[in-house]
């Protein structure tokens, strides 16, 4: 799918360093930027060339959807995945 991002509003309203460690948070970064679009679900799904019971499953945190359709969506809605190393936790010295 083409991106299309560029045609919808952008900006860095979600923190920059968002962590994500379960398909519900997932979905939940991905239902508050589509509100903050003022797209409905429906609307969503027709831009993104999916159905719209994807669009509820992704949002509800469902664990099976479709790898490439999510990064589709969030490049139309203008986010972005970046993988990094976890910041480490203190370790205790031996």
């Amino acid at each position: 799918m083409p991106s299309v991002a560029h045609d919808l509003p952008t900006g860095h309203p979600i923190g920059a360093d968002t962590p994500i460690r379960s398909s519900v948070e997932l979905g939940a970064v991905i239902r508050e930027q589509r509100k903050r679009l003022a797209l409905k679900q429906l609307d969503l799904a027709g831009l993104g060339n999916t159905g719209n019971r994807f669009i509820v499953d992704l949002e509800k945190g469902k664990p099976t959807v479709q790898l490439q359709k999510v990064l589709d969506l969030m490049d139309l809605l203008g986010l972005e995945f970046i993988v990094r190393t976890k910041a480490s936790r203190s370790v205790q010295s031996r």
